[in-house]
């Protein structure tokens, strides 16, 4: 993110922040589950743009690719196959209305306790989008993929077989006879 300035950068982080703390928000209120699941999707997409804004490629791509697909496709199957057509109209805090009040004040305070004794400064300083492997200057997956491939390849590829053969038992157990 060489072409952000400083200030563009700080202006879309707080955009992407504001709308992942809204996409939350929607999760948690909102009555319709598909309306749920849409707003976890934003919330996930946000996060990605805030993981890529912090030069961190790898992980920002992983959770678009995880979370923004895989993750979500299950939760949309799983609502179109609860067949959910009419919730019932419930109150939505059951008389808790208090307690909760109670709660998000005390966290708001909790939040805001913290963020003003927050020291801005160079420890909150953009990374360096580049690392050194080996002498060469490369970015940052190139980095992630050369230490996951080089000190852990043993433990990477005991993982890929473990994720085999649950598959593969996945695909035994959910077979008919």
């Amino acid at each position: 993110m060489e072409f952000l300035t400083a200030h563009g950068a700080d202006l879309l982080f707080y955009l992407f922040a504001a709308l992942a703390v809204g996409g939350a928000l929607g999760v948690v209120t909102l009555r319709s589950p598909m309306y749920g699941a849409l707003s976890l999707l934003v919330t996930f997409l946000a996060v990605a743009v805030l993981f890529l804004l912090r030069s961190a490629e790898f992980v920002g791509i992983v959770q678009i690719f995880v979370y923004g697909g895989g993750i979500m496709v299950l939760f949309l199957f799983v609502i179109m196959l609860v067949n959910l057509h009419r919730l019932p109209d419930l109150k939505l805090f059951h008389g808790q209305s208090p307690f909760v009040l109670a709660l998000a004040v005390a966290l708001l305070a909790l939040f805001g306790y913290f963020f003003s004794h927050l020291a801005f400064g160079p420890a909150f300083a953009r990374p360096e989008a580049f690392k050194t492997v080996q002498g060469a200057a490369v970015g940052n997956s190139q980095a992630v993929a050369w230490s996951l491939f080089t000190q852990a390849l043993l433990p990477f590829e005991i993982a890929s077989i473990f994720l085999l053969v649950a598959m593969i038992g996945a695909v035994v157990l959910g077979r008919r006879q």
